[in-house]
């Protein structure tokens, strides 16, 4: 399943900091391992886990292989996750009216013993 791969691609702080990287600019992956202290090996898992993810893609351009971010690919998470914004915003409405309900009753016993 698509959603998996990228939740597991987006799991690792390392894969963020390569996403916001190229959120910037396209690179190859030497520009994207000079940004790390990791080696090209581990550099080229990470963007195996991303690509997988679909959270880039990558483009021959003669002899380098150029990663570009794929926004769209965040998508998939965006829609999951606001999908249960829905359950945020009664709890927090909920929530609401009691801290209002308390406050009108505190004023009314206050102006009961005025």
């Amino acid at each position: 399943m698509h959603i998996q791969e990228t939740f597991r691609a987006l799991a690792d702080p390392t894969r963020r900091e390569i996403l916001m990287h190229l959120s910037r600019q396209e690179m190859t992956i030497g520009e994207v391992t000079d940004r790390f202290e990791i080696t090209r090996a581990a550099v080229k898992k990470h963007l195996n886990i991303l690509e997988e993810g679909q959270l880039i893609s990558v483009h021959v351009q003669g002899r380098e292989r150029i990663n570009r971010l794929e926004a769209q690919g965040l998508s998939a998470v965006s829609d999951w996750i606001g999908y249960f914004n829905q359950f945020w915003d009664q709890r927090l409405g909920a929530l609401k009216t009691a801290v209002e309900d308390a406050e009108a009753a505190k004023r009314k016993s206050i102006k009961g013993k005025i």
